[in-house]
């Protein structure tokens, strides 16, 4: 019998927009190696990934969150009836490739970044008040720090902070 931590969680990635794969050739591996990272000791449960456009995430957004607009990542629980899954995560290009090119850093860290602030929002962590952001984002500095990923909010002013991407629009 294996050991919980050598369990290998389902991890589907899905590229229904084709941009992805020019922008970012590795980006199924990249989601991958974030999810499995972000899951930690968590193995036994699968999500699936969605790497799309601006325009699918939109209209995602506009349902579920009653936003119609483009947003860089969103996260969908799975009904506890689902067993062995944790949940959906849809990613936009369009937002992501405009986040990183912002914030100077590869896109390929920064989908690192969405994918382990999605999974995080799987396992039950939020960023509605300060405590609750402070928490996620160590969490989410230290996963990142473990991929060799610079700490993505080390250059923020307290402004920084309230207008922080991450922050779904």
């Amino acid at each position: 019998m294996n050991a919980p931590s050598s369990i290998s969680p389902e991890i589907d990635v899905a590229i229904e927009y084709e941009g992805w794969s020019t922008a970012l050739p590795d980006a199924e591996d990249v989601c991958r190696q974030a999810a499995v990272a972000a899951l930690g000791p968590r193995r036994e449960r699968g999500l699936a990934i969605l790497l799309t456009d601006d325009e699918q995430v939109r209209g995602l957004n506009a349902r579920f969150r009653g936003r119609d607009a483009p947003t860089n990542v969103l996260s969908f629980a799975a009904a506890d009836t689902a067993l062995g899954h944790l949940g959906d995560i849809a990613l936009a290009l369009g937002v992501c490739r405009s986040e990183a090119d912002a914030q100077a850093k590869p896109l390929a860290d920064h989908l690192r970044h969405l994918v382990i602030h999605g999974v995080l929002h799987l396992l039950g962590y939020d960023h509605q008040d300060d405590d609750q952001a402070a928490i996620m984002e160590g969490l989410e500095c230290q996963l990142l720090a473990g991929m060799g990923v610079v700490d993505p909010y080390a250059a923020r002013s307290s402004d920084d902070v309230a207008k922080d991407t991450l922050h779904h629009g």
